[in-house]
């Protein structure tokens, strides 16, 4: 029988997020010893957490998240371990284990750093190489947990986008999914019009 391992963070009031973003409130406005129901507002930034980044973060490009068909950034998945890598570069056996379709998820161990300054400033980078093997082999989703496959100016994100590899970033728990061959990953990201969205992330295994 299959289970579900969640591989997204919880959305709290004042939880991380990416220098420059906005901070996110989460406020119980409303309270049932006094109001009679309870109520919560959210602002949040789309990039915060763990969430979906598409071609429109980056590119002139029509389609929002609301516009995404969930069995386009859903389905089998491939695990590469990372862990200790200042550049994550192509390795000879993901020629054979990658195949089209894949979503791949790096496993950095950046997560034991989430929130810290070191999480958003030291984390490794994704090598020009690998990207475009990743796109030469037309995978669907590239995830990973760290906030960014790069730094400013982003080439790695827009060659991503340019060949319509959507971004998952700020991953957890991914140290479950070891030892796994293979296994299935679903995505639902918040339907909403904005060229990214915070979402829950799950492996089926």
């Amino acid at each position: 029988m299959s289970k579900l391992i969640d591989l997204s963070y919880e959305i709290y009031n004042g939880m991380p997020v990416y220098p420059g973003d906005i901070e996110v409130e989460l406020v119980n406005d409303k309270k049932i010893a006094r109001d009679g129901y309870c109520n919560h507002n959210l602002k949040i930034g789309m990039h915060t957490g763990t969430h979906l980044d598409l071609p429109a973060h980056m590119l002139e490009e029509v389609r929002n998240a609301a516009d995404i068909d969930l069995n386009s950034i859903s389905g089998r998945a491939k695990l590469i371990y990372a862990v200790g890598k200042e550049i994550i570069t192509l390795q000879e056996r993901y020629k054979s284990e990658i195949e089209k379709n894949d979503i791949v998820i790096i496993y950095t161990g950046m997560a034991e750093e989430y929130g810290s300054k070191k999480y958003y400033s030291k984390h490794p980078l994704i090598s020009e190489e690998f990207a475009d093997f990743l796109i030469e082999k037309e995978i669907k989703v590239l995830g990973f947990d760290m906030p960014s496959p790069d730094y400013s100016p982003f080439k790695i994100h827009q060659k991503l986008f340019e060949n319509d590899i959507f971004i998952l970033e700020n991953l957890c728990n991914l140290d479950k999914l070891l030892g796994l061959s293979s296994f299935k990953i679903l995505v639902f990201p918040l339907k909403v019009r904005a060229e990214a969205a915070p979402c829950r992330v799950a492996a089926e295994i």
